[in-house]
């Protein structure tokens, strides 16, 4: 639910890092659920403490100060849920769609954070609209992928991944407000991607699902 940032410690495995970084996750999500349901004044200061104790763990294994993480869990009202993000996968013949993000100049699947007030099709549709110009139907569900089960860098959120196989309606390929170039590529020319948003081997799922009637694949 926060940056990692860059770790720190020499002599500390990555392993282990993410390891410490995975039990704060856990430990913020029972303080949260504790702090929405407790009235008992004694139990939230408790839960408080056990928030403050992870803040502490994350400021250890990561670059950043306690008072970032705390703002950031602050941010957190309620029961903590994953936050979800949808990807359109689009062919032509044998080349997929792919957006060159303004952010850090790689590619990615057209999409982003699912908005309130959309259903999960009507976000991907909108998501390709605006990134790659092309106004699509999403189709079939591809892959529902949990974050955190694939080669991401650790994120600010826990995030489900949803993966939807569109088709062409109408428009014209165009760059957005946050993408930079729009193509279609050749699974053997795929460039580099940017693997905050979509990993390589997700990418070549997607080649391969396209042609698949079984229901989506999942975590």
């Amino acid at each position: 639910m926060w940056f990692f940032g860059l770790l720190r410690e020499p002599n500390i495995t990555m392993y282990s890092k993410l390891q410490w970084l995975k039990i704060a996750h856990q430990l913020q999500s029972m303080a949260q659920a504790g702090l929405t349901y407790s009235t008992n004044i004694y139990d939230r200061e408790r839960y408080e403490q056990l928030l403050d104790i992870t803040a502490e763990i994350v400021t250890e294994y990561s670059s950043m100060n306690m008072q970032k993480v705390q703002e950031l869990f602050g941010l957190e009202k309620g029961y903590l849920t994953p936050k979800v993000d949808v990807r359109g996968v689009i062919f032509r013949g044998d080349e997929l769609l792919l957006v060159r993000e303004l952010q850090d100049g790689k590619w990615s699947l057209p999409g982003g954070w699912a908005d309130v007030g959309y259903s999960p099709s009507e976000m991907v549709v909108k998501e390709v609209r605006e990134e790659a110009g092309l106004h699509v139907k999403a189709t079939r569900l591809l892959a529902v992928l949990d974050k955190r089960c694939h080669p991401h860098p650790p994120d600010i959120y826990y995030v489900y991944k949803l993966f939807f196989l569109c088709e062409e309606v109408e428009g014209e390929v165009k760059t957005g407000i946050e993408t930079t170039d729009v193509r279609f590529f050749k699974a053997s020319e795929i460039p580099e991607l940017s693997i905050e948003r979509n990993t390589p081997s997700q990418v070549e799922q997607m080649f391969q699902l396209r042609h698949q009637a079984a229901p989506a694949v999942f975590d």
